[in-house]
Formats: structure tokens, C-alpha cells, sequence
């Protein structure tokens, strides 16, 4: 076993090549997420399920050889990470950025009547209102004050006061 040790452990392209791709790819799916999938990922934030999906592409394409280094991948990483933790600091320290991040909550469901219009907007089912409502054990419709999506995903259910 003849192992390349400087090839193993050097650069395969300008470092900033790689922060420069990495930034790209991360805040494009960032914004891509954020506008697209909002309810396909549930309680995971939109920026930690993405982190995870490209730290694993990234993370194996230094592990397999191909063409990338392993400085290559540590620094892509480093840099998609850097990126995920910026944005939760900005979120968390800004109102504004705050509300352009997260989506806010939508009203699917208001005193009994559902608002079809925000049900086609997030593609949710009649089917699936009338599941949320058995989750919580809500006979009908009549007893909803408000169901809502919530920015994470999630539909919350009000019952109404008796």
C-alpha cells in the first residue's frame, strides 16, 4: 500500500475556489428551501436539514478520492457550517431577518371553516386537516377556533372555548 501523503493532505483547487462554491451551493438551496419546502421538513429547520444533506455530499466526496482532497472537503464543510451558524446568529439576533428567514405562520383553518386558498398554497389535503383534527382529538370542523402551519412546518390546532 503506496499512500500519496502530499496529495492526500494539499489543496486540489484554490481554497477560495472552494469557499466560493460552498457559498453558492448552500445559499442557493438555503433560499430554495426556505420558499419551497417548508412543509416537507417538519421539525427539522430548513437550515439544519440542509446542512446535514451537503455536509454528507461534500464529506464524501473528500473520503472516496475522487478528484478532491481531504483539506478540500474539511474546508467545504467548515464553510457550510460557517454559513448555517451565521444565519441562525442573524436570525436570532435580527426581527428582520428573522421574519425573511422564517416563513410566517399561515391560517389553513379559521372558526370552522377552511381557508382553501392557504390549503392550495401549501398543498395540504382536506384529508390531511381531518387527520390533524383526529391527533387532537377534534371531531369537526365546528370545534376549530384556528389551525395554522406553523414556520416550522407543523399544523397547531385552537380548539374553540365552550
Amino acid at each position: 500500500m503506496n499512500v500519496q501523503w502530499d496529495e492526500l493532505t494539499s489543496f486540489s483547487v484554490s481554497p477560495w475556489e472552494i469557499v466560493l462554491r460552498g457559498t453558492l451551493v448552500y445559499l442557493f438551496l438555503f433560499v430554495f428551501f426556505r420558499f419551497v419546502l417548508r412543509r416537507d421538513t417538519g421539525n427539522v429547520g430548513v437550515g439544519d436539514f440542509l446542512l446535514v444533506v451537503i455536509v454528507a455530499d461534500a464529506s464524501q466526496n473528500g473520503m472516496s478520492g475522487e478528484s478532491n482532497t481531504v483539506p478540500d472537503a474539511l474546508l467545504l464543510v467548515l464553510t457550510l457550517m460557517a454559513w448555517n451558524y451565521l444565519i441562525d446568529v442573524a436570525s436570532y439576533r435580527s426581527a428582520r431577518i428573522r421574519k425573511w428567514l422564517e416563513p410566517q405562520p399561515l391560517p389553513l383553518v379559521e372558526n370552522g371553516r377552511m381557508l382553501r386558498r392557504n390549503m392550495r398554497k401549501e398543498l395540504v389535503t382536506p384529508d390531511e386537516i381531518q387527520a390533524k383534527l383526529r391527533e387532537n382529538g377534534i371531531a369537526s370542523l365546528d370545534q376549530v377556533a384556528r389551525m395554522t402551519m406553523e414556520s416550522d412546518g407543523e399544523l397547531s390546532v385552537l380548539k374553540k372555548s365552550q
